[in-house]
């Protein structure tokens, strides 16, 4: 049963790494894009708990590296973190509190800040920008984007349709 959440997970990621980079460039404004693959790690991450969701933050993020032809080992670096992050989110107890209701969305937009802040620090060669507009502009606005994205998965996630 396991193996089968691991392939639907692959199969998920491909599917969402080709609307990130074809159809997610349409929808973003001024750069401020979500980040569907960081909505899938953390979905992940707060079913299946902290180390296999670094890891598989790690292969979602070297994989996405090499699709999109970005700087190698920046999403790798910064997925890795989100992953090993959400862990702490993890209970067994609490499993279905926080994927079915809006505290997914709560820790999508905490996690995505560090991922958004973090993966635009190791991506972007030159800082030109006040930090506190950085801040806001490549951190908190990309993971309030995210996670109002991410709204469709608790709704569809509390009728189990995901898992």
């Amino acid at each position: 049963m396991m193996t089968s959440f691991y392939i639907k997970t692959l199969l998920v990621f491909v599917l969402l790494v080709i609307i990130q980079i074809t159809l997610i460039p349409f929808l973003s404004y001024r750069q401020i894009a979500p980040d569907l693959i960081l909505i899938l790690l953390v979905f992940f991450t707060l079913n299946t708990g902290q180390l296999k969701g670094t890891i598989m933050g790690f292969t979602l993020g070297l994989l996405f590296d090499i699709i999109s032809g970005g700087v190698i080992g920046s999403a790798a670096f910064s997925k890795t973190l989100c992953g090993f992050l959400t862990g702490y989110f993890y209970n067994e107890n609490k499993m279905d509190f926080n994927l079915k209701s809006f505290m997914f969305l709560a820790i999508v937009l905490i996690i995505g800040t560090v991922d958004s802040i973090v993966y635009s620090f190791f991506s972007t060669p030159e800082f030109e920008q006040n930090l506190i507009i950085l801040f806001f502009q490549q951190g908190i606005l990309p993971a309030l984007y995210s996670a109002v994205i991410a709204l469709p998965v608790v709704v569809f996630s509390s009728k189990k349709v995901f898992v």
